[in-house]
């Protein structure tokens, strides 16, 4: 990493520029002052997915899901739990398919749950299937 990293607030969508060393440090937003990290993945649209790609300079994943699908319930709590810990090393979001079908299409997702991780805009990474707290940690600290 460079001195320096770029993050998308989730609050705003603005683009921060925050020094690689404070990142441990719970910055918040220059624009509208709230955490840039929250410990809970970051609900992205089809609007606001391709800023959150292409503009944070920390690895993403996301957990393509949908509300009536029994195995993405029983994953979202081990998620968010996977959030706190990954976090502020890794941005760490969700896609509702349902309301979000273009992202769906757009991503081959097949079966839900489906974990990507991106790195520098690109799927480095990809699961199917729900999982534990540590086995979402583990995968993505693997890749």
């Amino acid at each position: 990493m460079s001195d320096s990293s770029h993050l998308v607030c989730p609050h705003c969508q603005a683009i921060n520029r925050v020094p690689t060393a404070r990142l441990d440090q719970k910055p918040n937003c220059g624009q509208c002052h709230q955490p840039l990290f929250t410990s809970h993945p970051v609900e992205l649209t089809t609007a606001t997915f391709a800023r959150h790609l292409d503009h944070n300079d920390i690895p993403l994943v996301v957990d393509f899901w949908a509300p009536w699908c029994g195995p993405c319930k029983m994953m979202a709590p081990a998620f968010v739990q996977a959030a706190a810990m990954l976090e502020p090393l890794v941005r760490v979001a969700k896609v509702n398919t349902d309301t979000e079908q273009v992202l769906g299409t757009q991503y081959s997702i097949r079966s839900i749950p489906t974990l990507i991780l991106f790195k520098d805009g690109h799927e480095v990474a990809r699961q199917a299937g729900a999982l534990t707290t540590q086995d979402i940690v583990r995968w993505v600290r693997t890749h």
